[in-house]
């Protein structure tokens, strides 16, 4: 069809991708698009935590039994993030996107007008229906109009709602429990979701595929079944009133599953995760180790305004404003990133900031209610900087060898990983309080039950951060010129 270019994104090139072809003036502006609406997502799954104490109060339960909200948001993503790049592929890439904003807009008014935890709960999961077709649909937009040498500044764009929300969310949270209404913790997304689905509609190409794959519906049930059964598991071993044999078990099951998606994902004509950009180094990498990396760096945000409050004694909001200062590390990382990936190369600069984040992971670790603030706000401020710096560098270096034909299913299967770690992060940390504290003769109490002593928030840390220094080990099998053909300066850090 002339002036509508074609372009193959299935591994066995029988279908294809077609799009209306857009103006460059149009597609410079996808990455500030789609990264506002990330940041709308990822704000809210942060935010929320601090309105629950006033929350409950007005359903009248107590704080623990909101945690179903909670559940049933993260557990609606898991189930629906694979699906995502299926649909978008035949219903178009602006449709879907388009429609995700709707739908979680109109949820988190739901969410505003809950008056009971059941009410909460429904809306939640018709909230999570939103961010799982939103967050993956965006970033496969972005990566499919973006040439390769302009897709480490577009990638650094927006992965910075990701790095950004979890450490400005408790802070803007407090601020807004405190001096308004838990219900506007929800209804601030309405004009965001207006203003982005009037850019969406005017400046998003919609891309759709020409000859129809057929759903994967065994691809379906198994991802979506290992993917619940996970991190249900891991939720469950952070909460103090569970089984951890069932906790254990579900984990377990989740592997297998797992396991049993991924079979047959390489076996399948048309897979719903196409696992074969595994065989991708840089892109195996970034999953991989680049996973375990983020399970240690994700539960630093909700361990320290724990321990800032509980083993502290400052409220939520002074917590939240202690928090900014990693905000302010993450910002202005954003302002250097791409320097310092031209200058040192993505193997250089993944193995070092990796490190680096480890210990910062582990100096958070040795903070006390003496600690001089200035020390505190220092040790924050380097981790942000840190933590913008590795999840930029992965963002970007996935997608350094992955072929036009592999960027969809790549950009699928990321969203998956990214989402899964972010979960499994916060419920890592919560299960690092709760060994610490049985161990140490507690009742390894519920973050609810104020149990925890200083000493279970050390030993939280120092696991947290174990786990992100031997993630660094992951990135020694990198090629030393990995990512030059984004502008990484491999070439010059190793001559």
């Amino acid at each position: 069809m002339p002036g509508r270019p074609r372009l193959d994104i299935n591994k066995n090139k029988d279908w294809t991708v077609m799009a209306t072809a857009q103006p460059s003036s149009r597609l410079q502006w996808l990455p500030f698009i789609v990264a506002a609406t990330f940041f709308m997502e990822y704000l809210d799954t942060t935010i929320i935590a601090t309105a629950l104490p006033q929350m409950a109060q007005a359903f009248q339960v107590g704080p623990n039994e909101l945690s179903l909200g909670m559940t049933a948001y993260m557990l609606t993503l898991a189930v629906f993030i694979p699906i995502s790049g299926w649909i978008a592929d035949r219903l178009g890439s602006r449709t879907v996107f388009a429609s995700a904003i709707v739908i979680f807009t109109l949820a988190s008014v739901l969410c505003g007008l809950s008056g009971s935890v059941l009410e909460f709960t429904a809306a939640r999961i018709v909230q999570g229906v939103g961010g799982a077709l939103m967050v993956p649909v965006g970033r496969m937009i972005v990566v499919r109009n973006t040439s390769r040498d302009k897709l480490m500044k577009a990638i650094s764009m927006i992965t910075w709602p990701a790095i950004v929300a979890p450490v400005i969310g408790p802070s803007l949270g407090g601020f807004i429990t405190t001096y308004f209404s838990w219900h506007w913790i929800f209804l601030i997304n309405v004009p965001f979701g207006i203003a982005a689905l009037i850019a969406v509609t005017s400046l998003v190409p919609n891309e759709r595929a020409t000859q129809q794959r057929p759903l994967d519906m065994v691809g379906f049930f198994l991802s979506g079944t290992a993917l619940t059964t996970l991190l249900y598991g891991t939720e469950l071993a952070s909460h103090n009133d569970t089984n951890l044999t069932v906790a254990i078990a579900f984990i377990i099951a989740g592997f297998v599953l797992g396991a049993a998606s991924y079979r047959h994902g390489m076996r399948a004509e048309h897979p719903l995760l196409d696992y074969s950009t595994l065989r991708v180094k840089t892109f195996n990498v970034t999953i991989v180790a680049g996973s375990f990396t983020r399970i240690g760096i994700e539960a630093v945000p909700y361990l320290l305004p724990l321990m800032f409050q509980i083993g502290f004694g400052l409220s939520a909001f002074q917590s939240g404003l202690l928090l900014l200062a990693s905000a302010a590390g993450n910002l202005l990382m954003k302002v250097f990133t791409t320097k310092v990936l031209q200058r040192f190369g993505f193997r250089r600069v993944s193995l070092i900031n990796a490190t680096l984040a480890g210990v910062f992971v582990l100096a958070c670790g040795l903070l006390r209610p003496t600690t001089p603030v200035l020390l505190v706000l220092a040790i924050i401020f380097i981790y942000g900087l840190a933590r913008s710096m590795q999840f930029s560098t992965l963002a970007t270096l996935a997608y350094a060898d992955v072929t036009e034909a592999q960027k969809g299913a790549a950009s699928t299967l990321w969203s998956v990983a990214q989402q899964m770690t972010i979960g499994m992060g916060i419920a890592f940390g919560a299960l690092g309080l709760r060994l610490s504290s049985y161990f140490n003769g507690g009742a390894g109490g519920a973050v609810g039950e104020v149990h925890f002593s200083m000493i279970d928030f050390h030993w939280a840390f120092i696991l947290a951060g174990l786990v992100t220094l031997l993630s660094a080990l992951g990135y020694r099998s990198l090629a030393k010129d990995a990512g030059s053909n984004l502008g990484g300066g491999a070439a010059k850090a190793h001559r």
